[in-house]
């Protein structure tokens, strides 16, 4: 047996999401409207924000970006866990295993910094509106963007790098829709403190720093729109931060749940239905969330259909 992996174990079984056949393939039609959803909504931004010159701003350069790790982040996780629903046997080889929880943790790293990176866009369009082009510039926003993939990939190369080390004997079944790293540890034959401690701390880091970031710009944001004298200029302030504040809850709300709980607290199952809402619906709400109450996109899609149409 190649034991070049560090492992006796060469192949891994994905449970999945339920155990129950009566569920699988409804479960499976339901994902895949979903994935199918995600991928139109995403791509169609992207596509909409790069052919529509009065979107090349820095939000919606932050916003594209966003829905580019969506899209990857749900493909990475979502065919795998389709495939599962209609195949009896779901083996995956140690690499291919270990290859998507390299990319499943660039993608969710990245987008835990990305919606820091667009509450600061919000906050130095708010409070330093004056030097707003000077400090979102076309430079700044590649320095911006390129530190969000930099701790991305920074992050996934430590977690991966460690799982590695990790020795997995006889036991091969994960019980999950994809290769996570809790799942993981949970096999192991071999001691994984260390691996159990840099899940807490780079957890906390990802998804506490961020955090502070996007409070931190929010009570400077609220602070100064409770300065703003007309009511509808309040109101015009506050609703520019509404859909971003509404897919931060989503997002860090259900990523705290699975990986800043003490394992003695957390069960798998729990994890499996918070993780639902980061790795898949997350990637699917994002789009609607961004476009349905924002003007400029919405006049940037009422011209397209009329350039179609004409």
């Amino acid at each position: 047996m190649d034991r070049g992996n560090n492992s006796a174990v060469t192949k891994f079984i994905l449970e999945g999401l339920t155990h129950r056949p009566d569920l699988q393939i409804p479960l499976f039609l339901l994902f895949l409207s979903i994935y199918v959803v995600t991928v139109v909504g995403n791509l169609g931004m992207i596509t909409l924000i790069f052919i529509t010159s009065h979107l090349h701003t820095p939000m919606y350069y932050l916003l594209s970006s966003l829905f580019f790790i969506d899209l990857c982040h749900s493909t990475v996780t979502t065919p795998k866990m389709l495939v599962n629903f209609v195949s009896k046997k779901n083996i995956i080889s140690y690499n291919e295993c270990m290859t998507q929880l390299y990319f499943f943790l660039i993608f969710i790293i990245s987008e835990c910094h990305m919606l820091a990176a667009m509450a600061y866009d919000h906050y130095v369009a708010i409070c330093r509106p004056l030097l707003y082009n000077v400090i979102m510039s076309n430079q700044g926003c590649i320095w911006l963007v390129g530190g969000v993939n930099i701790m991305g990939l920074v992050g996934a190369t430590v977690h991966t790098g460690c799982m590695l080390r990790v020795f997995f004997c006889e036991d091969n079944v994960i019980n999950h829709y994809y290769y996570d790293v809790n799942p993981l540890l949970e096999l192991s034959c071999s001691s994984t403190y260390i691996n159990e401690v840099m899940v807490v701390c780079l957890s906390a880091f990802n998804i506490f720093t961020p955090t502070l970031t996007i409070l931190s710009s929010y009570i400077f944001i609220t602070a100064r729109i409770l300065h703003i004298r007309s009511t509808e200029g309040r109101s015009k302030a506050f609703s520019t931060c509404n859909s971003h504040m509404a897919a931060v809850c989503i997002f860090f709300g259900s990523a705290a749940f699975m990986y800043l709980q003490p394992s003695s607290i957390s069960s798998m199952e729990q994890g499996k239905v918070s993780s639902v809402f980061y790795t898949i619906l997350v990637p699917m709400l994002n789009p609607p969330i961004y476009s349905l109450r924002n003007k400029d996109v919405k006049v940037a899609m009422k011209k397209f259909k009329e350039r179609r149409m004409f």
